[in-house]
């Protein structure tokens, strides 16, 4: 029963008809008094991220027919940046690779022209949690979000799809990263080691899973999966409002990258221990990526119920795992010491969450849209 009530609450909330029932009705106010589109914006004076998107949003208001308002917010609470020093210094170190792949210059007086509704921090947190979210650099525009710049260019389609554009526009402000799968003429002698923090509770890593795997092949990379236990099952609280989030980001992302995602059964607790023991076993076996693949297939795209024991022996099995490997993969606990060992590599790393990245000899990368500074890494390795 649990189960069923999961599978249908995910496919009801990720639901395409749902989302466009919801835009047609947070839109109608606007289009029933002609009054121009309200588009919250949540600025974090210390947040790098926030620093970026503030740059751009002047050339949103030259581009739309929108009434911009921009609120100071404070920075979220501890179960929304669970570390917040590691949070910190990613931030910093991500916002400066994004400056110079979204060729972004700096603009001090940017924050400065913005249309500011709210400046204590405090009173705009408070508006930020009644619209139902937690992070700073965050828009709001009747009924969604979009977190950070590289999720502005779904606020751009969605202003151009309700008629909202001041002229006609033919390209969007900030690019998606796209992979290249580059021909490599002189590839080195050595090849690079990929490695690959993942959850069996992470969504993201879902998204992750394939483009990794084809990452490896195609720059002849050893994949090396490293996998930890989930956040929730760490001791690390997630809220409503993130995991609500999540599961609305990853699936544009998933549409975006034509993946099926929204048939969904939390697999937390035992089910994920009983796959990290039977994924510890598979990678002994040389079908990791192939097992880790199907059960998160299973979990976030086809509704399986992977708290029945036969579900996750059907999961091993079309994996490519001997059934012979199952039961003394469930009884074998050594895969508690290799998630601890990952753990703590990941921490030394410099991050805490999944799916994080690292091409061995180079900085850790943190997120499933972030594949394309790992293809770059991959790309320095091979032609060292």
């Amino acid at each position: 029963m649990k189960a069923t009530i999961s599978s249908a609450f995910s496919r009801s909330l990720t639901s395409v008809v749902r989302r466009n029932a919801l835009r047609w009705w947070h839109g109608l106010p606007r289009r029933w008094t002609q009054r121009a589109a309200i588009v919250h914006y949540f600025h974090q004076d210390d947040d790098p991220y926030s620093d970026l998107l503030a740059a751009v949003l002047p050339k949103l208001q030259e581009r739309y027919h929108i009434d911009l308002r921009c609120h100071r917010v404070a920075p979220p609470d501890d179960a929304s940046a669970p570390d917040r020093e590691r949070l910190r210094e990613w931030s910093v170190r991500d916002a400066a690779a994004l400056q110079i792949a979204y060729q972004l210059k700096p603009d001090p007086y940017a924050i400065g022209r913005l249309p500011w509704y709210t400046r204590d921090p405090q009173v705009g947190a408070i508006l930020r949690q009644r619209l139902g979210h937690y992070l700073g650099a965050t828009i709001y525009f009747e009924g969604e979000w979009y977190w950070g710049i590289d999720r502005l260019h779904y606020l751009e389609q969605r202003l151009q799809s309700e008629g909202l554009a001041q002229y006609p526009i033919d390209t969007l402000l900030i690019e998606p990263q796209a992979l290249r799968f580059a021909q490599i003429d002189r590839p080195s002698s050595t090849r690079p080691t990929l490695e690959f923090f993942c959850s069996l509770r992470s969504p993201y890593t879902y998204l992750a899973i394939e483009r990794t795997r084809r990452l490896a092949e195609h720059y002849g990379a050893d994949l090396q999966l490293r996998f930890v236990l989930p956040m929730v099952m760490r001791g690390l609280p997630v809220g409503f409002a993130k995991r609500k989030y999540i599961l609305l980001d990853t699936k544009r992302e998933a549409q975006r990258l034509d993946l099926p995602f929204g048939n969904v059964v939390d697999p937390v607790g035992k089910p994920v221990e009983d796959g990290l023991a039977i994924l510890h076993r598979a990678i002994a076996r040389g079908v990791g990526t192939e097992f880790l693949s199907s059960f998160l297939s299973a979990a976030f795209a086809e509704g399986i119920d992977t708290h029945r024991p036969q579900a996750l022996r059907q999961i091993a099995l079309r994996s490519g795992l001997p059934s012979v490997d199952l039961e003394d993969a469930l009884n074998d606990p050594a895969w508690r010491t290799m998630a601890t060992v990952n753990r703590e590599a990941l921490l030394v790393s410099g991050l805490w969450g999944v799916p994080s990245f690292r091409v061995v000899g180079y900085p850790s990368v943190w997120g499933q849209d972030r594949l394309w500074m790992i293809e770059r890494d991959l790309l320095t390795a091979t032609r060292a």
